[in-house]
């Protein structure tokens, strides 16, 4: 097994016996049901050292949650990362909030954008994963009752702190075993979590980047030319 993989399993079974509270009614672990389609992207992708990490928060409805990769937009995973591996379903399965995995025709926009820019920069994941990765900083994605999506924000301090300790950790173990030189916070959140696990002995540089949401109005206007330019002053790409 390799590193990555490695780290990913013990991230997943960590987080495994994890329980909430309300407004939590349901909770999916895409490590579990989608770990077929997550160990191929480790295995095809993540061979290090990277010169760049980019890190996202947790799974969106329909990216990593149906497919197991991070801002895991369907089409872009099938068709430009060439992953279609089989998806199981969670258990228990939020009834508004089936997992169908590549079956499903829902589209998260986040994930486009994301791996959008990255396919019009570089042409081919090959291009791109030579010197990039990208990971979610927590695995988890939690719902309320009515299915709505919830951030890690709404857990109590209690649930979130038994969260974060294998979530840092995780993070931690990539980071020393890819040894970039530039972190890349996609959004606010993920970026302070580079920030807290990184100490002054560590010579990688923190980037932040507008988060590619359709909830964000600056995103709607021009992401990718946004974090482009954020990117290039920042000396991550050329």
């Amino acid at each position: 097994m390799s590193a990555l993989l490695a780290h990913a399993a013990t991230l997943r079974d960590a987080v495994y016996p994890l329980r909430f509270g309300p407004p939590v009614a349901y909770t999916y672990n895409p490590l579990r049901y989608a770990w077929a389609p997550h160990t191929a992207y480790l295995s095809r992708y993540g061979a290090g050292p990277k010169r760049v990490v980019f890190l996202g928060m947790n799974p969106g409805p329909y990216g990593m949650t149906q497919t197991g990769v991070p801002f895991g937009e369907i089409a872009a995973v099938r068709d430009w990362l060439r992953i279609n591996e089989p998806v199981d379903i969670p258990f228990p399965e939020h009834p508004k909030r089936p997992v169908t995995g590549f079956a499903c025709t829902r589209s998260e926009v986040s994930g486009r954008r994301l791996w959008g820019l990255f396919a019009a920069r570089f042409g081919t994941p090959e291009a791109f994963f030579a010197e990039h990765f990208v990971l979610n900083y927590c695995p988890l994605v939690w719902m309320s009752e009515s299915g709505a999506n919830l951030t890690p924000d709404k857990l109590s301090a209690t649930e979130r702190a038994a969260v974060e300790a294998p979530c840092r950790a995780h993070l931690r173990a990539v980071l020393d075993t890819l040894r970039p030189a530039h972190l890349v916070g996609v959004g606010g959140y993920a970026a302070q979590k580079l920030a807290e696990v990184s100490t002054p002995a560590d010579s990688w540089r923190i980037t932040q980047v507008l988060h590619p949401s359709p909830a964000s109005p600056l995103a709607n206007k021009d992401w990718p030319g946004e974090v482009t330019r954020s990117l290039v002053s920042a000396g991550v790409w050329a």
